[in-house]
């Protein structure tokens, strides 16, 4: 069932985010060799220093678009995430006018200042690779927030971090809910 913000699309809007929709799981032929990229970036995440969560989640990045023949994507891990009224950013996907792909992320709620949890930074990145992965293997012509998409965001969730995917439970069904705002 589309969100609500489907009836607001153009014709050619709806076309891609029902072809967004459809695609509901992302196989990564070998996620093992992936794991450790993952624990690595848990422990740095932990440390509470943006240089080396940055370097792990680079690692990660770097083998996770060889493995799926994407483009590179570069990530800046910042402190604190900025806020506004209507909540924290958590994660950004960019693409500058070379061409180049960006991702950013933020390891500390603006809040507190606290680290963030290790799956809510995980997931983070993949929704921010996803995007990244419709565009350059999916070939969309927008990466709309669709049930599809998170499927495949949590699709990727499952094959490198088995466990958090596992503990999940009801919470994890919250990543399924209406992004009408950010349309």
């Amino acid at each position: 069932m589309p969100f609500s913000y489907y009836q607001r699309l153009t014709p050619r809007q709806r076309r891609t985010y029902d072809e967004s929709d459809a695609i509901s799981e992302i196989a990564l032929h070998r996620p093992e060799p992936h794991r450790e990229r993952v624990s690595a970036l848990e422990r740095a995440l932990a440390s509470g220093s943006a240089p080396l969560t940055a370097l792990a989640a680079q690692s990660l990045l770097d083998g996770l678009t060889v493995a799926f023949g994407v483009p590179a994507l570069r990530v800046a891990v910042a402190e604190r995430r900025p806020s506004w009224q209507t909540g924290e950013l958590h994660g950004l996907y960019q693409a500058d006018e070379k061409g180049r792909f960006h991702i950013s992320l933020w390891m500390r709620t603006a809040q507190k200042a606290q680290v963030v949890k290790f799956r809510t930074f995980l997931r983070t990145l993949l929704h921010e690779l996803c995007h990244h992965l419709d565009y350059q293997r999916f070939r969309l012509a927008d990466s709309f927030h669709t049930e599809g998409f998170y499927r495949r965001e949590s699709s990727l969730l499952r094959q490198l971090h088995p466990g958090a995917a596992e503990n999940a439970g009801a919470r994890g069904r919250r990543w399924l809910r209406d992004p009408s705002a950010n349309v």
